[in-house]
């Protein structure tokens, strides 16, 4: 057995981090199209993952980090890489496999020894940047991982009205979250408190509200 790893959602101001692993006896059994989900339309993606997880022989764990967790002072986006990873692996059951992982780190060893130290399982890790490009077991997670993502963002959607992808280069998801501190006074629920795109809304909302004196 073989194992892929792979996060989504590292850098959004909406929503959770989603890691994902898939476990595979070999690589031939992905269906066909399995590449690194950014290369992938939304609706390919969604193709991809419901073949990959309706597969008896393949074995999906999925793991995600809220939002309370990464604004926790006490840890960094590299930990909680290391944690979702690690997280995703134990929900597969990885036990006794070799796999690659996409290392979240500029170090990428480092980072590999990381994941193996916090996986529940006996696993050897082999780390590499980029691997969901140059990997088809590691790119089956990121298509499983980006799905959860984009799932959790419709829910909000769906919830909230339109909050776009999450992301702050996103004018939908900016409007969203200035619209909702100016109405609210606070942060929506689902916000990482402590990006500087949050600050900055909460600090324009300051403003227009002393203007208005």
């Amino acid at each position: 057995m073989r194992f892929g790893v792979d996060e989504a959602g590292k850098g959004p101001v909406f929503g959770s981090m989603w890691a994902a692993a898939v476990v595979v006896p070999r690589a031939d059994i992905l269906p066909d199209g399995v590449d690194d989900s950014k290369r992938l339309s939304p609706e390919r993606r969604e193709t991809l993952a419901s073949a990959i997880h309706d597969d008896d022989r393949i074995e999906v764990g999925v793991a995600d980090i809220t939002p309370e967790r990464i604004d926790n002072p006490a840890t960094d986006m590299n930990s909680l890489t290391v944690a979702a990873q690690a997280a995703a692996l134990d929900a597969a059951a990885v036990d006794g496999a070799r796999g690659v992982v996409d290392a979240g780190d500029t170090d990428a060893a480092r980072f590999g020894r990381r994941v193996a130290d916090a996986a529940d399982g006996d696993v050897t890790v082999v780390p590499a940047h980029r691997a969901d490009e140059s990997d088809r077991v590691v790119a089956a997670a990121s298509i499983v991982a980006k799905v959860e993502r984009d799932a959790q963002m419709a829910a909000l959607a769906d919830e909230y009205g339109p909050v776009g992808s999450g992301y702050p280069s996103d004018g939908t998801t900016r409007k969203f979250l200035a619209d909702y501190v100016a109405e609210t006074g606070e942060l929506p629920p689902f916000a990482r408190e402590t990006w500087s795109t949050c600050a900055d809304a909460l600090a324009a909302a300051e403003q227009a509200g002393l203007d208005e004196f």
